[in-house]
């Protein structure tokens, strides 16, 4: 069932195979000593431009599992237990996170690749003119280089964060098998005491025979 309790856990995975899939455009700029190369620029903006052009309908399937799995996480926060407060809340929290990463810098990364006009957007932001020791003219813009390695670390970032719901939603189900193992030997334990004890002295011998 797409709204059953598993729909966090598959979103979250479509997203890190995703991921997962960029991981060797990624690497060349991230992950070696070494200077990516032209060729490593070129693939990997070929392949960006290519994801941006993706027809309608494929942004449209990433967005609808988004709000799935939300809309998951909202489900179990409703009327929540301590542990669904504790684990889906904090996952909750991660997953917000990812999606501010994805709307602020991925999507905005794609459409800059696609549009090819890395000189546009500043380092620091038009805040730091005259804020932040920045004078007028003397903004420091994003090129082409540095681009792709804020696309390329974002990638990262977000598969870290959705990690960190996977690694949330493991303790939440250990935490739940852990106290209903719990629970479960507490009743083992009372039904041997109760029998240990006759059936309560065969309830006080059936009290006293009336």
């Amino acid at each position: 069932m797409i709204l059953g309790p598993t729909n966090r856990h598959l979103a979250t995975s479509f997203f890190l195979g995703i991921l997962f899939s960029l991981f060797p455009y990624d690497y060349p700029l991230l992950w070696t000593a070494s200077t990516p190369s032209e060729a490593n620029y070129q693939t990997l903006e070929a392949h960006l431009r290519f994801l941006h052009a993706s027809p309608p309908v494929i942004p449209r399937i990433l967005h609808i599992v988004i709000a799935v799995g939300l809309l998951g996480f909202f489900i179990k926060l409703y009327r929540p237990s301590e542990s669904n407060m504790l684990f889906d809340g904090a996952s909750l929290v991660l997953y917000m996170c990812g999606f501010v990463v994805y709307m602020a810098n991925i999507v905005k990364g794609l459409r800059v690749v696609s549009g090819g006009k890395y000189d546009v957007e500043l380092v620091e932001g038009e805040i730091a003119v005259g804020v932040k020791g920045v004078a007028p003219g003397e903004e420091k813009p994003l090129g082409r280089d540095d681009s792709l390695k804020v696309l390329a670390a974002s990638n990262t970032i977000l598969a870290l964060v959705l990690l960190g719901v996977l690694v949330l939603q493991a303790g939440q189900w250990y935490a739940e098998r852990k106290q209903s193992q719990e629970i479960e030997e507490m009743r083992k334990e009372r039904a041997t005491a109760y029998k240990g004890n006759g059936g309560g002295q065969r309830t006080s011998s059936t009290k006293k025979k009336a």
